[in-house]
């Protein structure tokens, strides 16, 4: 996936650019470590943005866009909703401030997290590191840099022994960003990465009773399992139910264990979820597109 993009600049021009990672690109113009353009005039933010499929699509329409004419321009920027542009990527102990509010939001208002005290932005910044080395933790932000949402998955019953192939998933989104497609785009990435790196069975547990989401859940193939009651005491007593999805189906051996991230699949599926892909049309396109035996291209990097 690639984007076309225009930022404003002080003096009221739209410069015309292209990226594999917009967040990171109009960081660095409005920063003042863009392009020769806009470290003299100075960026102000983004003004307009396309999705592409790949780079090449991108600059033909890079092209396309510098030839418009500046009323042309203007009015493509006026028909942009940079608050519904939705941008996927892994997370980073960066962003555990962020993580922390939405999170935060639940742990003090809802019966959704049995937590009772909202954990430190140190601690989502340990978690973020320790889990993004063997699990994915993605993010999702909107084109203004504002969060929408989290979902990540822990191993299952501390990854022990026989349950190293299965993971808990979770997600939560910021309150404006629900019922938007933001948590399914989330979800599909998750699932499809899990998949691909050799983990059979994905379980959520979720407070009962909670309709919102079990729908989420059933929707995209979980199973209930089982409940129980009174398992928790938050705003008087509480119960939970288990819900699992197979990953992958069949009886024989599991082989090797799951692999850790990695970076080239990843990209591969934060683009697909963010065009709408389900997880299992996700993960066929990967089973075509890349070699069973990735690279050397892990995240590790990003935690250091």
């Amino acid at each position: 996936m690639a984007y076309v993009y225009m930022a404003r600049c002080k003096n009221g021009a739209l410069y015309t650019g292209w990226t594999n990672d917009l967040e990171k690109r109009i960081a660095a113009h409005t920063g003042g470590r863009g392009a020769a353009y806009t470290k003299a005039f100075g960026a102000e933010g983004l003004a307009y943005a396309e999705v592409q499929p790949d780079k090449s699509a991108a600059l033909r329409r890079e092209a396309q866009l510098k030839k418009l004419p500046k009323e042309q321009k203007e009015a493509l920027a006026a028909s942009f909703r940079p608050r519904e542009f939705v941008l996927l990527r892994p997370a980073v102990p960066a962003d555990a401030a962020d993580v922390r509010s939405i999170a935060g939001y639940y742990i003090r208002s809802s019966t959704a997290s049995f937590l009772t005290e909202v954990p430190s932005e140190s601690d989502y910044r340990a978690e973020i590191r320790k889990i993004s080395r063997r699990l994915p933790y993605l993010i999702a932000r909107n084109a203004l840099g504002e969060p929408l949402g989290f979902v990540c998955a822990h191993p299952w019953e501390t990854g022990r022994g026989a349950y190293s192939w299965d993971a808990e998933t979770t997600i939560y989104l910021a309150p404006g960003a629900r019922r938007k497609g933001v948590g399914s785009m989330l979800y599909a990435a998750l699932l499809a990465s899990l998949a691909r790196q050799g983990y059979w069975n994905a379980y959520a547990v979720l407070a009962d009773p909670n309709e919102a989401s079990e729908a989420f859940h059933k929707a995209r193939g979980f199973v209930c399992e089982g409940r129980q009651k009174h398992t928790g005491y938050k705003n008087g007593w509480q119960g939970i139910s288990y819900w699992g999805l197979a990953l992958k189906e069949g009886d024989e051996a599991p082989g090797e264990k799951p692999r850790e991230p990695q970076k080239e699949e990843l990209a591969a599926v934060l683009e697909a979820a963010r065009m709408g892909k389900g997880w299992q049309e996700i993960l066929q396109d990967l089973e075509n597109t890349l070699p069973q035996t990735p690279k050397e291209n892990s995240l590790d990097k990003l935690f250091v």
